[in-house]
């Protein structure tokens, strides 16, 4: 989705930004913030398109979007940010803390995903924005979710080919994502 955001939405850059703690998701098997910020590292270390900030895991605590813009905004004033999310997460934008401010602070790029289609989203984001605040791409059909991801790691399926390899060996080495003792495999 970030490499098809990059080139479509003639961005400069994308950033990786793992949160401290999702404030609307709980998953039982996450190995922590600093893990997923070296997740992430591992997995753009080649690409100078692509780089990961650790502002909202050093901030701590819970992350909201509004506040991670704001606080981009002061700190690289003058910047253009555009916040890149699939078709999923963009309909769920209007129950998000100020969704309105969210819009006035970032662009949004929207990947679409099944089931959702643009007009749909479009119509729901209407009333949040003006009409220039949201922008669609194209996403060539890959269906791979990071909780799919997970359930094959736990189910001790292979995911080379669905991770970055250098991903898929941190994985590996850090046996992660796998059930407990005693406690089945989802």
């Amino acid at each position: 989705m970030a490499q098809e955001a990059h080139g479509q939405a003639a961005l400069d850059r994308v950033v990786f930004m793992p949160v401290a703690v999702p404030p609307h998701k709980e998953a039982a098997d996450d190995p922590g913030a600093e893990v997923r910020v070296r997740l992430c590292e591992l997995a753009v270390v080649a690409d100078e398109r692509f780089r990961v900030s650790r502002l909202e895991v050093d901030r701590g605590g819970a992350s909201y979007t509004v506040d991670t813009l704001r606080l981009l905004h002061e700190r690289g004033a003058g910047d253009e940010l555009t916040f890149i999310v699939g078709g999923d997460m963009a309909h769920s934008l209007p129950s998000w803390r100020q969704p309105e401010q969210v819009l006035a602070l970032a662009r949004l790029a929207v990947a679409e995903r099944e089931g959702l289609a643009r007009a749909d989203l479009a119509a729901r984001l209407a009333p949040l924005h003006d009409g220039s605040r949201v922008q669609f791409f194209d996403m060539p059909r890959i269906d791979v979710s990071s909780s799919a991801v997970r359930r094959r790691v736990a189910q001790g399926r292979c995911i080379r080919y669905l991770v970055p390899d250098a991903v898929a060996c941190e994985i590996d080495d850090r046996r992660l994502y796998r059930p407990s003792a005693g406690r089945p495999a989802a």
